[in-house]
């Protein structure tokens, strides 16, 4: 609402106006209220005319919040006609989330990065608008390249390119893959800044719904124990835990081997020189360690207490030593309240074969407290295990609470044997010693520790790890006991046969030598077999074992 003035040559008037765009986009105004003229209003708003002016644009004013507290409960009528069909094919519907994306699309410059594929690969579809309208269709509607243009084509901005363009079009983004991330890194800072001088790196592998090996699609190890083929993915994450690049790989290589590579890529095509590289336990092998030691990077990894070397491990298991983080004040961390929520650590020099590192142990009472009520809970179903006699022989989930069941086999006369199930309190023992500790190796020999170790950080990495070292511990239990059993056969075999190579060729069988073959005989009572006497004999070599025979004796040789 505007103040409208109009001077005539025998008045002045004043109107409250009202302006409006056309259909054409021209602007216009229209009248809303006249108010009147000056020779009117001054007698009751004046004395002067700046009275009236004054009075005039309150006025204006009044009338502009009234049409805006109108406009706000204003009712819109949409005509219905029931006795009409929509239109055959005609689009009713659109989507317009995508227009919010739009801008962070733009944002990272991705069409200039695409008018530089177009000129170096001379196609005539819109590449633009092909992966814009992938990306937003993924992020709105994830589904195949199909439904993604069907997705497309109910946006507000309709494509004008057809479905078999999007199919060319996806040779050349896998081929300039390696080529878009480093253009998405470098433009992203036009956004804002990237927090590049910490990356965090993991590995994990999507499985497809084959049954045999096609390209990159391989059987390997699949995050969802899924007996499918599959192919693992590498991801490098910013400070931030914003994605930094990525690269796929076949699904049976080594995730260790695959890393370089991709490390490769960060500082070769983003430029990346000077950062600390951070991952677990999986891919911080002493080659990874010793690669981010060179130039200006550094590197944070887990590290495994359990796989420490003996003395390590003893002094990272011991409880005293521990500062706060906060102070370095020194603290006994068998004293601290149930409430505690403060972190703790201590540190020695560690050096496992050249590379000089820094062994840190961290200690947190809330995580230890949390490990503490998962382990009490997984107990109590152990305990009903065992009262109710249902104990699984095959135990391949590393979390299973029946690892906390042990057997034993009591011997009542030296013969049979009975197995007998319990508790194992000193596996629960063994695991309680590692609650709340957490062990990190890192090259920053002169760095605070403090700015070295994020809490949370430890928390999100911690159940996974933990998670990946019972899985290994039951691998190699029972992988032991197959190595015991082969070499405890292996033993019997070679003291049976220098038995036997003793007295090759003997005329004469004395009680000595007997006894050194023979640990026993079992004799068992007869009885008949289709009308022969049968009687079943028992003899249990030394060494190897028993071995059956049968003694059969007809009727006739019994007459006789």
């Amino acid at each position: 609402m505007n103040l409208h003035i109009t001077k005539s040559k025998n008045a002045e008037s004043f109107y409250i106006a009202k302006s409006y765009v056309k259909a054409n986009g021209c602007t216009s105004s229209a009248i809303v209220r006249k108010l009147g003229t000056l020779n009117q209003l001054i007698v009751e708003h004046g004395p002067t005319r700046d009275d009236v002016l004054a009075w005039a644009k309150n006025e204006v004013k009044l009338e502009t919040e009234r049409y805006k507290k109108e406009k706000e409960a204003k009712t819109v009528l949409i005509p219905f006609h029931a006795d009409r069909q929509l239109d055959y094919d005609k689009q009713t519907f659109y989507r317009g989330g995508y227009l919010f994306l739009q801008s962070i699309y733009y944002g990272f410059q991705m069409n200039k990065t695409c008018r530089k594929l177009k000129a170096k690969y001379k196609f005539k579809y819109d590449i633009n608008a092909i992966l814009s309208d992938l990306i937003y269709a993924r992020v709105l509607e994830p589904a195949s390249k199909r439904s993604s243009f069907k997705t497309a084509s109910e946006f507000m901005e309709k494509p004008a390119y057809e479905l078999h363009d999007v199919y060319r079009a996806l040779d050349v983004l896998g081929n300039e893959c390696d080529f878009i991330q480093s253009e998405v890194y470098k433009n992203s800072h036009f956004i804002g800044k990237r927090n590049d001088q910490v990356l965090y790196c993991d590995c994990t592998n999507y499985y497809f719904e084959i049954e045999q090996e096609d390209g990159d699609k391989k059987y390997g190890k699949s995050k969802e124990h899924r007996p499918n083929p599959i192919i693992q993915m590498g991801l490098f994450m910013d400070g931030d835990g914003i994605p930094l690049a990525f690269s796929l790989f076949p699904g049976n290589t080594n995730e260790q081997k695959s890393l370089k590579p991709l490390e490769q890529k960060v500082i070769g095509d983003f430029g990346c020189q000077k950062f600390i590289y951070c991952s677990d336990a999986g891919l911080a092998s002493e080659d990874i360690r010793t690669y981010n030691h060179l130039g200006e990077r550094a590197f944070i990894v887990t590290q495994s207490i359990k796989k420490l070397p003996a003395e390590d491990k003893t002094w990272a298991l011991n409880k005293s030593g521990f500062k706060r983080v906060a102070d370095d004040m020194p603290v006994d961390i068998t004293a601290l309240p149930d409430d505690d929520t403060s972190l703790y650590y201590k540190e020695e020099p560690y050096t496992l074969k050249k590379l000089h590192q820094r062994l840190i142990i961290t200690y947190s009472p809330k995580y230890a407290h949390y490990q503490k009520t998962i382990r009490e809970k997984q107990v109590e179903r152990a305990e009903k295990m065992i009262s109710s006699g249902n104990t699984k022989k095959q135990r391949k989930n590393p979390n299973d609470p029946g690892r906390f069941i042990g057997t034993t086999a009591v011997t009542e006369d030296g013969e049979a044997a009975k197995v007998h199930t319990f508790l194992d309190e000193n596996k629960i023992a063994g695991e309680a010693m590692y609650d709340g500790l957490y062990a990190v190796c890192t090259d920053l020999l002169d760095d605070d520790v403090s700015g070295t170790i994020s809490h949370d950080r430890f928390l999100k990495l911690s159940a996974e790890y933990e998670a990946e070292q019972r899985e290994l511990k039951e691998k190699v239990k029972a992988d032991q006991q197959e190595v015991d059993t082969y070499e405890q056969n292996k033993s019997d075999f070679d003291s049976f046969a220098a038995i036997i190579r003793k007295y090759v060729g003997i005329k004469e069988l004395t009680p000595t030598i007997v006894n050194e073959f023979i640990k026993k005989i079992i004799v068992h009572a007869p009885e008949k077999v289709d009308g022969k006497r049968v009687q079943k004999v028992d003899i249990v070599f030394n060494f190897v074992g028993e071995i059956n025979f049968l003694s059969a004796t007809s009727p006739k040789c019994q007459g006789a």
